[in-house]
């Protein structure tokens, strides 16, 4: 690797302080156009590059990983999640791994947060019927939704997403119940007031509200199948800011069409930006809002991947390990 100057290639763009920091530091190919990278060229950029700064509109598996050129050391995603990168064949092709982890934690908890309210409440649906002439004052019985104050919130996945949720819950007045592979700390737990669930299974159906923030990997597919979806209240709403591939969408959608559930929010989607056609008649029906993968869409959080991205090259290429090396996938 060219130690002064290596050649850096961004699948994206980036925001406009970052690139052109990164301009100054090393030698820099941007993705003017900003569309994702189709296979055949993002396989081109990894033949050349000697880091690769890729987001999560790109699938880096085994196979391309074995087509990268002698110079790649380094593929430094710009993202916390890493699902979407063969870590493993990575390694074995002695190319380290780095993410952007606790950029997003407030920013995603914030958001979270908000689509619990807006789907307790109705709020999408609010919203349209203003502007499409659809009020005609106020009425005892119009658009009532449900208070959120007392419910029970279950978290799938207390990590720092999870955490951030919990705390700004709590002040809510929601009840804060969890379920991980191991507790969290028992000052967390106390300072949340978080009960710890080792089954999932018994936590699904005793919760008015599920909230997920796991990582997606082969053991969390499909974690929300139609068994376990089926095992929740029929009043309960699910939200899902986390990972598509996390929740069954067909399976979601049936137990919406059938009033098994009462509600969903998703920011995410398993085919992004593909979205199963029965959520999107459930969302013109006012059963599921949809969002496009915005939650942790603000100026601060992108510039700080952005600095994080810079760093973990910095470091990399003055011969230190970097601080966000990434190893091993997580799990639940």
């Amino acid at each position: 690797m060219n130690r002064a100057k290596p050649l850096v290639i961004l699948t994206r763009r980036l925001p406009e302080g970052i690139e052109a920091r990164m301009g100054e530091l090393f030698t820099l190919q941007c993705n003017a156009a900003d569309t994702p990278f189709t296979e055949a060229e993002l396989a081109e950029a990894m033949a050349k590059a000697e880091v690769l700064v890729p987001t999560i509109t790109d699938r880096i598996d085994a196979a391309l990983i074995a087509k990268a050129g002698p110079g790649l050391k380094l593929i430094a995603n710009f993202g916390n999640g890493t699902d979407h990168i063969d870590v493993s064949a990575a390694m074995k092709r002695g190319i380290t791994v780095t993410n952007t982890p606790g950029v997003l934690t407030e920013d995603m908890a914030d958001f979270t947060m908000a689509l619990i309210v807006a789907v307790s409440r109705r709020l999408v649906e609010g919203a349209r019927v203003i502007p499409q002439g659809q009020w005609h004052g106020w009425s005892p019985g119009w658009m009532l939704g449900r208070r959120i104050h007392g419910k029970s919130l279950g978290i799938i996945g207390m990590g720092r997403i999870g955490l951030g949720v919990a705390r700004r819950a709590r002040a809510f007045g929601l009840q804060v119940h969890y379920h991980n592979r191991r507790p969290t700390a028992r000052r967390i737990e106390e300072e949340v007031g978080a009960t710890y669930w080792d089954s999932l299974d018994r936590m699904l159906a005793r919760m008015d509200i599920i909230s997920i923030h796991c990582p997606h990997t082969p053991s969390t597919f499909h974690l929300l199948s139609a068994r376990r979806l089926k095992l929740m209240k029929p009043d309960a709403i699910l939200v899902n800011t986390a990972r598509g591939e996390i929740v069954d969408g067909d399976s979601l959608a049936e137990c919406l069409e059938e009033g098994l559930l009462a509600g969903a929010a998703l920011d995410v989607y398993e085919h992004e930006p593909a979205v199963n056609p029965r959520l999107l008649r459930l969302a013109e029906a006012g059963k599921v809002a949809l969002l496009p993968h915005m939650a942790s869409s603000t100026v601060e959080s992108r510039n700080e991947m952005g600095e994080k991205v810079i760093i973990n090259i910095k470091t990399f290429i003055d011969g230190h390990t970097p601080p966000d090396r990434v190893l091993t996938l997580p799990g639940l």
